[in-house]
């Protein structure tokens, strides 16, 4: 069976820094893109950043020149840079991932179970 474990997530003053990451295990034919996602409280989730199989990356405006998204193909591990944090990145970080698990034809849609980050001000 996948799944998809984020790590890294905590407490940090504005201005600080965390890297997150996420792994896929259980038996994986091929991984395609992988992403983060935020949820903050009474907000909708909202895509922070992707990055292909090909490893072409798109970010949200509000963390653009902050964070960097990259990923180690050979080992399904997706990171999250986060630089320069604000009170407003606060959220619960969730990795995504699309891929193919072994014995099966078609792409799947994966979700870790979350992280938070809390940025104090």
């Amino acid at each position: 069976q996948v799944q998809l474990v984020e790590s890294g997530g905590g407490l940090v003053h504005a201005g600080g820094s965390l890297r997150l990451s996420c792994t896929a295990s259980g038996s994986i034919y091929n991984t395609y893109n992988m992403a983060w996602y935020r949820q903050a409280p009474g907000k909708q989730r909202e895509v922070v950043a992707r990055i292909s199989s090909g490893t072409s990356t798109t970010y949200a405006d509000s963390v653009k020149g902050r964070f960097t998204i990259s990923r180690d193909t050979d080992k399904n591990t997706v990171f999250l840079q986060m630089n320069n944090l604000k009170p407003e990145d606060t959220a619960v970080y969730l990795c995504y991932a699309l891929l193919v698990p072994r014995g099966q034809q078609y792409a799947v849609d994966y979700w870790g179970q979350g992280t938070q980050v809390t940025v104090s001000s």
